[in-house]
């Protein structure tokens, strides 16, 4: 049995959102800015794998540079030319996703099973 890690690891890898501990604070906050992510791409059923691989590189790249950010500010060892590469890496991939909020498109049926579900 693989253990679950309690911080994202020090170079991306393609499941590491999976991979963390789902009852750290860190993972449930990972887990809410994915979901509100692919919110805004139109919903995850939308989005193709590609997409949902760019959103985690994305997120993992987001971490990253927080953390080397919080480095700075305490005063620790700060590479700035890793946080430069990191902030284009991180713009590349989020304008090949779009900035944009997406709508979802919402049927009937939709609304009416949203409103079962919730009076359970």
């Amino acid at each position: 049995m693989q253990t679950k890690q309690r911080t994202i690891p020090n170079a991306y890898t393609p499941n590491w959102l999976d991979g963390l501990d789902g009852r750290t604070a860190l993972a449930q906050e990972m887990r809410r800015r994915y979901d509100a992510f692919v919110s805004d791409l139109g919903g995850d059923d939308t989005l193709s794998y590609a997409q949902r691989s760019l959103v985690t590189r994305a997120l993992w790249l987001e971490l990253h540079l927080q953390q080397q950010e919080e480095a700075l500010a305490s005063g620790a060892d700060f590479d700035s030319g890793k946080w430069i590469q990191a902030v284009n890496s991180l713009q590349g991939v989020l304008t090949k996703l779009g900035l944009e909020r997406k709508s979802k498109e919402v049927t009937l049926s939709d609304v009416i099973a949203s409103h079962q579900g919730g009076s359970r």
